[in-house]
């Protein structure tokens, strides 16, 4: 009964025969991933610098693939349920030694097995809530960038009709043509006596100078 329920659960099997690799070291690769979500298990693995990852990572996808083939399961929606590495072919070579012995070498060989499952329904309602978010998260942004360029677009067009309507009007000029007219000015010649000069004239020096003029004439009219 328990077997036929486990065969009833929709998955996915991917398996690996004869990869040249111990048993022992693919082995330390699948408990990395056993049990997470094949997203999250998928950039475990691309984070792994062991040798086994790059092979188990494409064991991964093919088991993914094949669980949305048969069942129509997508990436989100499965994890690993199932992974082990059981020994295969062990190929016997030997290396020549001192006093013609040989030293033995043995290739092993793993044969590697990942099976995907669906999610539980809790987690696949949590998962599927979330996907529904951010779809209308994209939807929103779609929205809005498209209205975003609408408007931007109905502003430029609203002024370059402005910008037409304002070069169509023409407005009067109203110039005045300003003539430059030369003034010409001629000075007036002032005709003043010695005695008018010495009483006007206050500057400096100027009243010593004028003083002894004055005092000049006065001795030639005594003479």
């Amino acid at each position: 009964m328990a077997v036929a329920e486990l065969e009833s659960v929709p998955q996915g099997r991917a398996v690996l025969r004869g990869y040249q690799m111990s048993a022992s070291k693919v082995r330390e690769v699948l408990d990395l991933i056993r049990g997470k979500s094949a997203v999250a298990a998928m950039e475990t693995l691309s984070l792994v610098e062991r040798g086994a990852a790059e092979p188990v990572a494409k064991l991964l996808r093919s088991a993914v693939a094949n669980a949305a083939h048969l069942h129509g399961l997508a990436p989100d929606e499965v994890y690993v349920a199932v992974t082990f590495a059981d020994e295969g072919t062990t190929l016997k070579r030997f290396r020549p030694r001192a006093r013609g012995r040989a030293g033995r070498i043995r290739k092993r060989t793993s044969h590697i097995t990942i099976i995907v499952e669906r999610l539980p329904e809790a987690r696949l309602a949590v998962i599927r809530a979330k996907r529904r978010g951010e779809e209308a998260n994209r939807r929103a942004r779609r929205v809005r960038s498209s209205r975003g360029e609408s408007v931007s677009t109905a502003a430029e067009a609203a002024l370059e009709a402005k910008d037409r309507d304002e070069s169509a009007v023409q407005t009067p000029s109203n110039d005045i043509a300003i003539e430059d007219t030369e003034v010409s000015v001629e000075p007036e010649v002032i005709e003043m006596d010695s005695e008018e000069v010495a009483a006007t004239d206050v500057s400096g020096g100027g009243v010593e100078e004028v003083a002894d003029v004055v005092t000049e004439a006065e001795e030639e009219e005594k003479n």
